[in-house]
């Protein structure tokens, strides 16, 4: 009967430490793996208003900085859709349904600035609706270093949310 006991304690005690090292393992693994998960956001900019744009790169600014600070890795985008067009140049557009005003003329430095510090030290990358670009007949040429075209802002919009972006639009 002691052997028996011995056997069976002895039986546990293995079987616990399997359990212990398999759940060690498996949290080693999802730890891992939430180690090496890039956060993906996009960000969607389709208006007018300067000061809505300044609040959005203020957001952007406070997300990727806390990413950074935590050592997160991270995929920030901001898509730029029609009225968005005047945030990635320094074109007026005039006869444009987007033509600068005087809130955009006053803002446009500062947002720019902001904007390519968000880009170039951050890695924020811009991407802006092709369709948008043609049909005002802007030249690419204008646009801001770093902005990317894409076929169509909102179909890249889908396919980035499809990739698990989660979707940001600043109201």
């Amino acid at each position: 009967m002691t052997a028996d006991c011995t056997t069976h304690a002895v039986s546990r005690l293995l079987a616990g430490l399997v359990l212990a090292a398999g759940i060690f393992f498996l949290g080693g693994t999802a730890q891992s793996a939430r180690a090496d998960d890039t956060v993906k956001v996009v960000y969607h900019a389709d208006f007018a208003d300067p000061r809505r744009f300044s609040a959005m790169l203020t957001s952007i600014n406070n997300m990727v900085t806390h990413y950074q600070n935590e050592l997160i890795d991270y995929d920030v985008r901001i898509v730029f859709v029609a009225h968005g067009i005047r945030f990635v140049t320094d074109d007026k557009l005039t006869g444009t349904p987007f033509a600068e005003d005087a809130a955009m003329a006053e803002r446009r430095s500062n947002n720019a600035g902001r904007l390519d510090a968000l880009r170039s030290v951050q890695g924020v990358k811009l991407e802006l609706c092709d369709i948008t670009r043609v049909q005002v007949g802007l030249d690419p040429e204008k646009l801001y270093d770093g902005v990317d075209s894409v076929p169509s802002g909102v179909v890249q919009i889908a396919a980035l949310q499809a990739e698990g972006f989660a979707y940001i639009k600043i109201e």
